[in-house]
């Protein structure tokens, strides 16, 4: 196969944290003959990455600059303290952001919380990373706040997270260039809403006006059988109906005509004559 000849593919984009597994599945279920590539972006670069077409479509967590995206957010996540298993604050089952006024608060520079006013106290420098904060962590330098996905995906034995329920949250969502949506993005955008197979927008849509009609033509045919079957079997029963009539007439003529009428009388009056003697 030549490279025009090969098959087009769908290039999708995710951000740290973020699990497509689920939709993937779903996708070589139903879409087998269209390869899907994941790309993995970080969550600053990943809009900008919608925006150049770099990606077919991402999961991103949703910027508050949307020019040049359409967005459909999926679902919010909660927003949590990762701290030492033998943090003070670990002792409760959740906290403020004023808890952890007195605390060392990393910001990384990829985070994509937006905050109003950032509690506690800031770092000297700025983690690069949301994994390079983890790290400062757990050798007890200071804590950091980060949505829950991405505790759990820098997770460690010997940390713990704990919600911070004031804490502003992050929300994650499946994003595409502006524009007309092409059929792989919107076949995409059908499983991550739930769609069956048969409800899929897109490639699938055209077909199913003519899998209708032809379920239409089906019935009335069959319909039309069971018309015709019907019209026959009435004239069978006509049929047979008047057999039955005539040979029964027959039958009956045959009947009187050998237990009486003139034929019987006149055999009768001869057998009752006298003979003259001689």
């Amino acid at each position: 196969m030549t490279d025009s000849e090969t098959a087009p593919s769908f290039r999708l984009g995710y951000v740290p944290g973020v699990t497509p597994g689920k939709w993937v599945r779903i996708w070589q279920e139903r879409l087998p003959d269209v390869p899907l590539d994941l790309v993995a972006v970080t969550s600053v670069e990943a809009p900008d990455a919608v925006r150049r077409a770099e990606v077919d479509a991402a999961l991103l967590r949703v910027p508050s600059d949307r020019a040049g995206l359409s967005v459909i957010p999926l679902y919010t996540e909660t927003t949590v303290v990762v701290i030492p298993k033998d943090h003070l604050v670990a002792a409760a089952d959740e906290v403020t952001a004023e808890d952890l006024a007195d605390e060392v608060v990393f910001h990384p520079l990829d985070e994509t919380l937006e905050w109003d006013r950032r509690p506690g106290r800031p770092a000297v420098e700025r983690p690069a990373t949301t994994a390079d904060a983890v790290e400062l962590v757990a050798a007890g330098v200071g804590v950091l706040v980060a949505p829950q996905s991405l505790a759990r995906l820098h997770h460690r034995r010997d940390l713990t997270y704990r919600t911070v329920t004031d804490a502003p949250q992050s929300r994650v969502g499946l994003s595409w260039p502006e524009g007309e949506t092409t059929d792989m993005v919107d076949d995409f955008i059908g499983i991550v809403r739930g769609r069956t197979a048969n409800s899929t927008r897109g490639r699938r849509a055209a077909a199913q006006p003519e899998t209708k009609r032809t379920g239409t033509a089906t019935g009335a045919t069959k319909k039309s059988g069971s018309e015709k079957a019907g019209a026959a079997k009435k004239s069978g029963d006509a049929r047979r109906g008047r057999a039955s009539g005539t040979s029964g007439g027959s039958h009956g003529k045959a009947v009187r005509n050998r237990t009486g009428g003139t034929k019987g009388g006149a055999q009768s009056g001869r057998r009752g004559k006298p003979r003259r003697r001689s």
